[in-house]
């Protein structure tokens, strides 16, 4: 048996669910969705801070923090991907881009008030769910954050 938790309305509830039949084996990063381990995966850059680019291999189903994490992106995630900060703050390369994604919530809105940098296609990269129509996109990182939680500190995905 296991324990899912779900947020309505700011309240948050509780159920149990049967153990998984299922055999695929999955991915689990802290903060984030799983993947299952025979997911697809697609090209996705980061255009870091220093305005190099690093193409990495991203597992559809997870979010775009946790493909950085991976892949040693220094995309912070303070909060570890529950969106209770703006240190993944990620630029997207256009509106179009932008308008493809579901649409943020009222939580993510409100942390991204407090994003060094924000623009008009900001997001939160432990919001965004990989999907297979990202193969290529460039998504910039800004040139700074604002930690509330500690500054110098770099959690280490678990």
């Amino acid at each position: 048996w296991r324990i899912a938790y779900k947020r309505t309305a700011g309240a948050i509830s509780r159920r149990h669910l049967a153990p998984s039949t299922s055999s695929s084996t999955t991915i689990r990063w802290h903060g984030g969705p799983a993947a299952a381990a025979d997911a697809p995966t697609v090209h996705v850059t980061f255009i870091q801070p220093d305005d190099t680019k690093k193409t990495v291999d991203a597992i559809v189903g997870e979010s775009l923090l946790q493909t950085a994490h991976r892949n040693d992106i220094e995309l912070e995630g303070a909060c570890e991907g529950v969106c209770a900060c703006s240190t993944c703050h990620l630029i997207l390369p256009s509106m179009e881009f932008y308008d493809s994604l579901e649409e943020a919530s009222e939580d993510e809105e409100d942390m991204l008030d407090m994003a060094f940098g924000l623009r008009e296609t900001s997001r939160l990269g432990c919001q965004i769910i990989v999907r297979e129509d990202m193969e290529g996109v460039e998504l910039e990182m800004p040139k700074a954050t604002r930690n509330f939680y500690v500054d110098g500190h770099v959690p280490v995905p678990h």
